[in-house]
């Protein structure tokens, strides 16, 4: 007997090393919520919670922590430790698909999702998403990485209308841009030469022409060297909204908070347009029958309109509901999201590439 049940807890241990953690989890009574900071808020979850409640579902919600930094990051937590995740929209194929391969498609049909319908159309479909016509991803907010311009020291007519007019001198260490985050940096430069914001990208499976276009003395290193002698400063956690600058680049919630605080940044509105990224919800592949549909009640709230108006006053993101009215982004230029300007899955070929390019500006512009 004693034999059986030491037998019993060997195999008991051996299952709980070699059962991935989110299959252990997957029949509990908690929805662990994986996002960044400041997404769900607690009054939020009560109120999810006691929907829930109410139409009997015997689960709970709960936001964990850490919050969410980046892909590395967000991989490893979701695939261990998450049910439901804000995952931005080109970190699912990043590195082979691993997120892709942990995320389940969800039900956009699903009698649960009666807030979908309104979501707009240009964010429902994107390819980067998709796996197989089906969606890993449902839409809930995003912005533009783009150039804020200073109002209290600028008017209207001194602001930079093309991605080209950054090199001129008048914008000499006035502008303050990303100093860890080069891709959206080499994504101004590509503009500034007449070619897609993700150029590099584009061509990673020509590996000559990635070579040569990459090269120390190719184009797009000359014209990356001449716009870091333009920066004043090069922020990393987060950019300063300071007068010593002028042009400030942000993702967009940082300049809306400065605002909140009594600024006047503005964002730019180059001919070239801007970049931009999406915040997504998705579904961890364990989740299934009725913390399945729970997770999809969540998911019905928060694209709903009293959260998704939270998005853009309280985050000073742009909302992907039609419910919100006041959606200022959208309001001012309907094809603020243009899927060709959004944040791809970057190949690491092609993202070596832009590092060595911005090293090596950086190492050129020191003083």
């Amino acid at each position: 007997m004693k034999r059986f049940c030491l037998r019993s807890i060997l195999t008991m241990l051996i299952l709980a090393f070699l059962i991935p953690v989110g299959s252990l989890f997957a029949s509990d009574s908690i929805l662990r919520v994986f996002t960044w900071e400041g997404y769900v808020i607690p009054k939020e979850v009560e109120a999810v919670n006691k929907i829930l409640i109410k139409k009997g579902y015997k689960y709970k919600i709960k936001v964990i922590k850490p919050w969410a930094e980046g892909p590395e990051q967000m991989f490893k937590v979701l695939r261990s430790s998450a049910d439901i995740s804000f995952l931005t929209l080109n970190y699912i194929k990043m590195q082979n698909n691993r997120i892709a391969r942990v995320i389940q498609p969800i039900n956009i049909k699903s009698p649960r999702l009666t807030n979908y319908k309104y979501l707009l159309k240009s964010l429902t479909n994107i390819g980067i998403g998709m796996k197989g016509g089906k969606h890993l991803y449902v839409p809930w907010g995003g912005g533009a990485y783009g150039l804020w311009a200073n109002m209290k020291k600028l008017k209207k007519n001194e602001l930079p209308v093309s991605v080209k007019d950054l090199w001129k001198s008048k914008w000499k260490g006035k502008i303050s841009l990303a100093k860890g985050q080069v891709q959206p940096n080499l994504a101004l430069t590509m503009l500034s030469l007449g070619k897609t914001p993700f150029y590099l990208n584009d061509i990673v499976n020509n590996r000559s022409s990635l070579i040569r276009e990459g090269s120390n003395s190719g184009k797009i290193q000359k014209k990356t060297n001449a716009l870091y002698s333009q920066v004043g400063k090069f922020w990393d956690s987060g950019p300063e909204f300071t007068d010593q600058f002028l042009l400030v680049a942000s993702y967009g919630p940082g300049a809306s908070a400065e605002n909140a605080k009594g600024g006047k940044w503005k964002l730019l509105k180059f001919k070239e347009g801007n970049t931009v990224w999406l915040d997504t919800i998705n579904f961890h592949k364990n989740l299934k029958g009725k913390k399945l549909e729970a997770a999809e009640i969540f998911l019905n709230y928060f694209i709903g309109k009293k959260v998704q108006t939270r998005v853009v006053k309280g985050l000073g993101m742009v909302a992907t509901s039609s419910l919100v009215k006041d959606n200022v982004f959208i309001n001012e230029n309907p094809d603020f999201f243009q899927e060709k300007m959004f944040w791809p899955p970057y190949d690491v070929k092609a993202d070596n590439v832009m590092l060595r390019i911005s090293k090596r500006a950086m190492k050129a512009n020191r003083k």
